[in-house]
C-alpha cells in the first residue's frame, strides 16, 4: 500500500506518554474469551443503557470535571512526533478518510465533521468510560472520537494472522465508519430501537447490522481512496478481506471458547464481514450499505 501518498491529518492526538490518560477498569468485547476488534460500547455504553442522549451525558460529565483537577481533554494534547512512521501511517489513513467522506458528504449537500483519533498506550479515558488496550480500537459516539492503541496491530498479526498495512487501514476505516453512522443519525435510531425493545444481539440483530454497515463503509472508503490516489498494491485487498474474515464472531467464539453461539453475535460472521466490505468496495456507493434493510446478511 502506497500510503505515503496520502495527506496527513491534523486530527491525530498522541497521549501515549501521558499518564493522565489512564483510567481504571475497561470495556470488554465479544467473542467469548477471544477479543474483537471493535467496541460494543458504541451502542451499549452509558447513554444507551440509561436511555439518555450520549451527548447530554458528555456535557454533564464535562461540567462535573471542570470542578475537579481532571486532566485536560485529549483534544488539547500534542500531535505525534514526525519521525514516528507508524503514527504517520495513521495520520495518512485518517487524512484520506477525511478527504473521502468530506467529498461524499459535500455531494450530498452536507458538511463532514472529522473525528479526532486518540493514540494511547495501555489504557485511556473516553466519554464512554475507561478502556484498556485489550478493548481493541473503538469509536465513542459520546465524544465522537476514535481510540487506538497501535500495539493492537501487532496482536492482529500474531493472534489473528491478519498482517499488512491495508489490514490496519481497514481497522481504522471501520471505526471511522462508526463516526459516519453517528453523523447520519444511525446511532440515534439504534438508541430508539433499543428503547422499544428491539433485538440487539444475535445473528440479524441491530448490533450485528451496525457493525456490518461499518465494514461496508470501510469498503466505500477503500474504493474512493483507490480511485483518487491509486495507492493499492497487489495483495492489499486480500489483506483487508483476511482481516475481516479473522474477526468474525463465529471464528472468534470457536477459537476462544470452542463453540459458536449465534444468539450472542455482535459483529457478524466472518463470511458476513467479508461480504459487506466487498459490497462497499465494489462500487463505492453508500446506498449499497443498508444492512438494516437487508433480508439476508
Amino acid at each position: 500500500m502506497l500510503w505515503k501518498k496520502g495527506r496527513r491529518s491534523d486530527n491525530v492526538v498522541d497521549v501515549r506518554d501521558d499518564s493522565s490518560s489512564g483510567g481504571g477498569g475497561g470495556m470488554r468485547f465479544g467473542g467469548g474469551k477471544g477479543l474483537s476488534l471493535t467496541a460494543i460500547v458504541l451502542i451499549v455504553g452509558i447513554g444507551w443503557a440509561t436511555g439518555q442522549d450520549p451527548l447530554q451525558i458528555l456535557g454533564q460529565l464535562l461540567g462535573q470535571s471542570s470542578q475537579t483537577s481532571a486532566p485536560a481533554p485529549p483534544q488539547a494534547r500534542k500531535a505525534p512526533p514526525a519521525n514516528d512512521e507508524q503514527a504517520e501511517f495513521v495520520r495518512a489513513i485518517l487524512g484520506d478518510t477525511e478527504d473521502t467522506w468530506g467529498q461524499i458528504f459535500q455531494q450530498a449537500g452536507r458538511q463532514y465533521q472529522a473525528p479526532k483519533l486518540i493514540l494511547f498506550r495501555g489504557r485511556v479515558n473516553s466519554a464512554c468510560g475507561a478502556a484498556t488496550s485489550a478493548s481493541g480500537p473503538f469509536y465513542c459516539p459520546a465524544d465522537r472520537q476514535v481510540y487506538l492503541d497501535m500495539d493492537f496491530f501487532r496482536e492482529m498479526a500474531q493472534r489473528f494472522s491478519a498482517a499488512g498495512d491495508f489490514a490496519q487501514a481497514y481497522v481504522i476505516a471501520h471505526e471511522v465508519g462508526h463516526h459516519v453512522q453517528t453523523l447520519l443519525g444511525v446511532s440515534a435510531k439504534i438508541q430508539a430501537a433499543r428503547q422499544q425493545g428491539r433485538q440487539m444481539e444475535g445473528d440479524g440483530g441491530l448490533l450485528v447490522r451496525q457493525e456490518l454497515q461499518a465494514d461496508c463503509l470501510a469498503g466505500v472508503w477503500a474504493y474512493h481512496a483507490q480511485q483518487r490516489l491509486n495507492w493499492l498494491e497487489p495483495g492489499d485487498v486480500e489483506e483487508a478481506l483476511n482481516a475481516a474474515n479473522a474477526i468474525g464472531d463465529d471464528r472468534l467464539q470457536q477459537q476462544g471458547q470452542g463453540r459458536v453461539v449465534p444468539d450472542s453475535f455482535t459483529h457478524g460472521t466472518s463470511a458476513q464481514r467479508v461480504r459487506w466490505f466487498k459490497t462497499g468496495f465494489s462500487q463505492g456507493q453508500v446506498g449499497q450499505c443498508d444492512t438494516f434493510a437487508a433480508k439476508s446478511l
